[in-house]
């Protein structure tokens, strides 16, 4: 997903927030979850160095470069509430 289109979901968000159709999002619910995700991508990195199978670590560095996406998401987001 593109910033455009993040943009564009958080601006739906805030539409609906003002309509009252949705439950504001605090600052820390999402610093919550970008700890789980760091906490996440540690235990990736930390499997990959271990890993010696080319399809095991494909697979871990597929699920790592997911888990940075959602950590850049979830930093972008917290900016925009901040």
């Amino acid at each position: 997903m593109g910033v455009k289109k993040l943009a564009a979901k958080v601006a739906d968000y805030k539409q609906r927030l003002e309509d009252g159709k949705a439950s504001k999002i605090e600052p820390d619910h999402v610093e919550k979850v970008l700890a789980k995700l760091r906490r996440k991508q540690a235990d990736l990195d930390q499997r990959l160095e271990e890993t010696t199978g080319t399809d095991e670590r494909e697979r871990l560095e597929r699920k790592l470069a997911v888990a940075k996406e959602h950590i850049a998401r979830a930093e972008w987001l917290l900016a925009e509430l901040g």
